[in-house]
């Protein structure tokens, strides 16, 4: 069975103040008086089961159809055009946010999905990955965010695996900030082209923002290779962010494409 590209995106859309909204902190400010809200976070009182609850406009976690992360399994083959990367070397932008490490891309580089032009904002990590690939995880996933002039999203995952030390995020794992706080500009560049897995077999389907407010309308683009790090470099990430990954969620009835 096959399905091309207009039945996969749809004309889901999201919009540019969800992201801003997915990556920033949750408020703590009180609503009506009443006690603070949680901060969303992945244990304790905020975690991902209750991030629905801790306050309105995070309803998506717990009510959406079309939420991320999936296991990618069973994919159904098919046309939904091609992946054209066009990055760059940048200029190291780090900051912990208390979710993650983020690394903020300078303007220039961007990626072309079936004929979309979206351009680079973000990568950043999880560990362990949050997508499943036939069920196994992998160590970090990276996930490369982009924004298109409409104001659509498109993100896109590697996974990372142990292995040979991971050149082209030297510079980004040796200088990660270890506590959360504002934007560092680091020593040094990434040359994000050099990140990315050598073969194209992907697969396609539509999601979610991983982190509240768990906005839908965002295509996905998963790479079926793992790249590698050193278990030096993972156990460096990790020692800061043992667990930042969002649980799997329900598949429903979306397309799952593969790509190969």
């Amino acid at each position: 069975m096959s399905i091309d590209r207009r039945m996969l995106l749809r004309g889901a859309v999201a919009c540019a103040c969800c992201f801003k909204a997915g990556v920033a902190l949750a408020s703590e400010k009180p609503a009506h008086g009443g006690a603070a809200t949680p901060h969303w976070s992945y244990e304790g009182d905020g975690n991902p089961a209750k991030w629905g609850e801790l306050q309105s406009d995070f309803r998506m976690c717990q009510l959406g159809l079309e939420q991320t992360p999936i296991d990618l399994s069973n994919g159904i083959k098919g046309d939904v055009g091609s992946v054209d990367y066009s990055y760059k070397p940048l200029p190291l932008r780090l900051v912990n946010n208390g979710h993650t490490i983020q690394f903020n891309a300078d303007p220039g580089s961007a990626c072309v999905i079936a004929g979309t032009r979206y351009e680079l904002l973000q990568f950043h990590l999880h560990h362990p990955s949050e997508h499943l690939l036939d069920g196994k995880g992998f160590d970090l996933e990276c996930h490369f965010v982009h924004k298109s002039s409409a104001g659509t999203l498109a993100v896109t995952g590697v996974f990372i695996r142990p292995g040979a030390a991971n050149a082209a995020l030297k510079t980004f794992f040796e200088q990660m900030p270890a506590k959360e706080g504002p934007e560092v500009k680091a020593a040094g560049s990434i040359d994000l082209a050099a990140i990315l897995p050598k073969s194209g077999g992907y697969f396609r389907y539509m999601g979610s923002l991983t982190t509240p407010p768990c906005s839908e309308g965002l295509t996905w683009t998963v790479h079926k290779e793992p790249v590698e790090a050193s278990v030096e470099q993972i156990k460096k990430f990790a020692a800061l962010f043992p667990g930042n990954a969002r649980p799997l969620q329900k598949r429903n009835r979306r397309f799952v494409i593969d790509a190969s």
